[in-house]
């Protein structure tokens, strides 16, 4: 059966939308976060109680008085 898919396979609205989704949709999903996610974290040599954000948030300044 699978032998002969090749010569009998038709694009219906059913199998345009499942190689639209997975062939660009997801994939453009997937780069879209990468993209976005790249360069916010910093692994490389980080101990406990180090921020893993490559540039952290300023600690609140203490009033004294």
């Amino acid at each position: 059966m699978r032998e002969n898919v090749y010569q009998h396979f038709k694009f219906s609205r059913r199998a345009t939308r499942l190689v639209a989704f997975y062939g660009i949709i997801f994939p453009a999903t997937i780069y879209g976060l990468s993209a976005l996610y790249d360069n916010k974290f910093d692994w490389a040599g980080k101990t406990r109680n180090e921020s893993l954000l490559r540039t952290p948030p300023a600690a609140p300044a203490a009033d004294e008085e």
